[in-house]
């Protein structure tokens, strides 16, 4: 596709709900698009390099042995009341009630339900160590949303889990996911995709 096709609503100045120079930066490029307080639209240039990180993080899991998987955004607020962060994670966790009247959440972060999945699933301690990662949308209702995407109430994240026997594979898990990502820094330089 031509530059001159392409939908990229540049502006001129800086808007004034911008106050860091990436979310002017990424405003005036027409990267993303505010919808609301702390929520954002990927425009296609965003969404493009966007796009790109994801696939470059993918990638790099993958490589040092990491399973993804894909979990739903609405919870049922069980698992959350049985680890006790149902209540102590406050106004931020966005509650909602189905049709039956039960509750439910949009989803936060996903410790509860990976632990859900993963003591239902496994069965003897030889199945260990497991490494699990997933790529997903979640929200956080900010009090005050600020800083672009880096503070938002709507994002995108990647999180990764271990499964291990001991502490000490516990840090030899952890140790793979944070060297995985210094390789890829120190070896790499980020090419945005072509429009």
């Amino acid at each position: 596709m031509y530059f001159s096709k392409s939908f990229i609503p540049i502006l001129k100045n800086n808007p004034t709900e911008a106050k860091i120079k990436s979310h002017q930066l990424m405003l005036r490029t027409g990267m993303i698009k505010q919808s609301s307080a702390g929520i954002y639209s990927w425009l296609p240039l965003g969404f493009k390099v966007m796009k790109k990180i994801e696939e470059i993080v993918r990638e790099e899991q993958n490589r040092i042995g990491v399973q993804e998987i894909l979990m739903p955004t609405i919870q049922s607020s069980e698992i959350w009341k049985e680890s006790g962060r149902y209540e102590d994670y406050g106004e931020e966790m966005l509650r909602i009630k189905d049709r039956q009247n039960r509750e439910m959440l949009y989803g936060p972060t996903n410790e509860e339900l990976i632990t859900d999945i993963f003591r239902s699933s496994i069965k003897s301690y030889k199945s260990l160590p497991q490494l699990l990662y997933h790529i997903q949308w979640k929200f956080r209702d900010e009090l005050r949303p600020r800083f672009g995407i880096m503070r938002c109430r709507e994002f995108y994240m990647k999180d990764a889990y271990s499964f291990d026997i001991s502490d000490d594979e516990a840090l030899f898990s952890y140790n793979k996911f944070f060297l995985s990502f210094i390789d890829f820094a120190s070896s790499s330089t980020l090419i945005l995709p072509s429009i």
